[in-house]
């Protein structure tokens, strides 16, 4: 199906990602060396410990102390987060950090897959590209009546990271 920019975020839209931008790209099919899983494990220890400046984004994903920690440590990923390709490799995405992002596998990641799919025999491709390194959604990082307790979170996250490295 071929998108214009128009029908790309109607799209999103539907998919429950209505601040979800995208980029307009022609895809370049390309050959992806077989060597690139090996560098794409040692990229993603790489972006995970630079989410060091997503502590925001973070703590609206609502995740435990251990897996907060983990996760900017590099060590795991916790469930339900994916990383995801800017820009797919097989169309001429690079394997650097500024190509990857993460959000939550469901829904988003597989809403995703499904809006990019439904793009395969387009010329011209319309393709996720959050502003920041983690996408969590607008209606997501807002807080309700009784507010919300991100800050909380984050300050307790945030003491808890410097502690574990040492730096109180």
């Amino acid at each position: 199906m071929q998108f214009n920019k128009s029908s790309a975020l109607d799209r999103l839209n539907n998919l429950g990602m209505d601040d979800m931008p995208v980029i307009e790209y022609t895809p370049t099919k390309c050959i992806v060396d077989n060597t690139w899983f090996s560098q794409y494990v040692k990229l993603r220890r790489e972006f995970l410990t630079s989410l060091t400046d997503s502590f925001t984004e973070i703590a609206f994903m609502n995740l435990s102390q251990d897996e907060f920690v983990n996760l900017v440590m590099g060590k795991s990923i916790p469930d339900n987060l994916s990383i995801r390709f800017r820009i797919p490799l097989m169309w001429g995405g690079t394997l650097t950090i500024d190509n990857l992002f993460m959000c939550f596998s469901f829904p988003h990641s597989q809403n995703l897959d499904r809006f990019i799919i439904e793009q395969f025999d387009a010329k011209t491709v319309f393709l996720p590209n959050p502003a920041k390194k983690i996408y969590v959604p607008s209606h997501l990082s807002g807080g309700g009546p009784g507010g919300n307790a991100a800050s909380d979170r984050l300050s307790q996250a945030a003491m808890n990271f410097a502690s574990s490295r040492g730096n109180e």
